[in-house]
C-alpha cells in the first residue's frame, strides 16, 4: 500500500474569527484601542485589517449559524461559544511602549509571561471576556 501523496504546501493563516455580542463596542476596542483598519463594516460582520497581513472576522452572535448565500456561492455556517483566544505578532522593541498605550487606553494587563525561548507576552481581555495576547517574537520556533 503506498503512503498518501503530502499536501501542497499553505502560505500561512489568513484569517481567523471571534464571535462578539456587541460589534460597536468591538469595533472601539480592536480600531481605536489596538488599532485595527476596518476591511469590511456590516450589521453582521467586522472584517479587520491585522498589519497588512491577515483578517480578523468579528460576527456578532447569532449570525453565522446558517449558511449564507452569496453571489460566489455558499459560505457554511460556524459559530463559537464561550471565551476564545487570539495572539498578535508585535515587536520586541515595541513591548513597553504597549504597556504605556494599555494603561492610558484603561485596558488592564491580566498577565505577563516570559516564553523559555525569549519571547515575552502580554494578554488582556476584550470587551466579550476574549483572551487577547500581544507576543514577541521568541514564542515557537516558527515566530
Amino acid at each position: 500500500m503506498t503512503e498518501p501523496a503530502a499536501p501542497p504546501p499553505m502560505k500561512r493563516l489568513l484569517e481567523t474569527a471571534l464571535y462578539v455580542a456587541d460589534l460597536e463596542t468591538s469595533r472601539r476596542f480592536y480600531v481605536q484601542q489596538l488599532g485595527a483598519g476596518v476591511l469590511l463594516d456590516t450589521e453582521r460582520l467586522l472584517a479587520l485589517d491585522i498589519g497588512g497581513a491577515s483578517v480578523l472576522l468579528l460576527f456578532a452572535h447569532g449570525t453565522t449559524e446558517h449558511a449564507l448565500p452569496t453571489p460566489g456561492g455558499l459560505v457554511p455556517g460556524h459559530g463559537a461559544h464561550g471565551r476564545q483566544h487570539i495572539a498578535f505578532a508585535i515587536d520586541s522593541q515595541r513591548l513597553d511602549a504597549w504597556r504605556v498605550h494599555l494603561a492610558g487606553a484603561g485596558i488592564a494587563i491580566e498577565s505577563e509571561v516570559e516564553w523559555p525561548r525569549g519571547g515575552r507576552s502580554l494578554y488582556m481581555r476584550d470587551p466579550d471576556g476574549h483572551s487577547v495576547e500581544l507576543v514577541t517574537p521568541g514564542l515557537w520556533a516558527t515566530y
